[in-house]
């Protein structure tokens, strides 16, 4: 999983009891557990209001003695600016590992998101843009990183199943120290390669629904339309709008329950990390502490965006969110 290939990720890389994690409050849980995991501890910054990731100016602030990695997440697949964390990274010699599990296939200026920094984590999840139904994906440039990541992977064998096979004792090999079960199947695999066929048929869809997002939401005085690369690729794995509350009488949560109401399967992302009863207890936070999150979640909606949908269907999306708003207009 993408959950396993962050965790692995770290303990390659030797981050692990004292050492301090560095990432956002605004995700999915698995970003943090996998720090914990790897025996860490989770240090949240408060996120860029307008494009819901970290601020590398933000995260410079915040470093200090014991953060050993940083850990920045492309909410939605809107591509974090990974050359300045990377520049970050290598001045205060910290291991940067990037949540990628919306940004498969994401671009930003010149790169790709997972070109950059000591590794990166993708998600084969059955909503990602390429599923293994279960599955995950660690990548990086560094060889001594892969390499570890390969045994440890595998219960830190020192030859895996294939390699054996080519010596006349396959059932020789050494245990060169503790590793996980966190292997992806054959089976997995094999869906995954045959989906690769289907990526650019999918991304072009998934590009145009937010293009007709785009054009057809932003005229709508209550809804913030979500940030874009100027120049690159966004994931578009979610389209997340943002409420512009003074021009509603209703607040979010009675916002998606109008458009559900219109059968428009719409939901939210995310609760931050620093809400819940786990984070409040393990990491020492509390409400208040991450005011640019709390806010964001107050206000945050994701419209319907997967590869099944027709132009039909983005059309009456369309049409929902400018009934809602124009219903409930302040």
């Amino acid at each position: 999983s993408c959950t396993a290939a962050m965790h692995l990720s770290l303990v390659a890389a030797g981050i692990g009891e004292g050492d301090v994690v560095l990432t956002t409050p605004y995700t999915f849980t698995a970003t943090s557990e996998a720090a914990l995991h790897a025996g860490a501890s989770v240090r949240f910054v408060d996120i860029n209001p307008d494009t819901l990731n970290l601020d590398p100016d933000d995260v410079e602030r915040a470093i200090t003695s014991d953060v050993k990695a940083l850990l920045p997440v492309h909410i939605s697949g809107l591509p974090c600016d990974m050359r300045a964390f990377d520049e970050i990274a290598r001045r205060h010699n910290l291991f940067l590992l990037d949540d990628a599990a919306h940004a498969l296939f994401t671009e930003r200026d010149d790169y790709r998101i997972g070109a950059i920094g000591g590794a990166t984590a993708f998600s084969f999840y059955p909503t990602k843009h390429l599923t293994t139904i279960e599955g995950g994906m660690a990548t990086t440039n560094d060889p001594a990183l892969a390499a570890k990541l390969r045994t440890i992977r595998y219960h830190a064998f020192s030859r895996d199943t294939w390699a054996r096979q080519t010596t006349s004792q396959p059932w020789t090999y050494d245990i060169a120290g503790t590793g996980y079960k966190s292997n992806m199947t054959d089976v997995n695999a094999a869906i995954g390669i045959s989906q690769l066929g289907k990526r650019d048929a999918q991304m072009a869809i998934r590009n145009r629904i937010a293009a007709m997002y785009r054009d057809g939401l932003s005229d709508v005085e209550a809804i913030r339309l979500p940030v874009e690369p100027s120049s690159g690729q966004h994931g578009w794995h979610l389209y997340i709008v943002q409420l512009n509350a003074d021009r509603l009488t209703i607040n979010r949560d009675r916002f998606v329950h109008e458009l559900n109401a219109r059968n428009i399967g719409a939901s939210v992302h995310y609760i931050p990390l620093h809400l819940f009863t786990h984070y409040q207890r393990v990491c020492g936070v509390k409400e208040g502490d991450f005011p640019n999150a709390e806010l964001a979640f107050s206000r945050v909606v994701s419209l319907p965006l997967w590869p099944g949908m027709s132009d039909s269907d983005a059309d009456d999306v369309i049409a929902a969110v400018t009934d809602v708003a124009r219903a409930f207009k302040r």
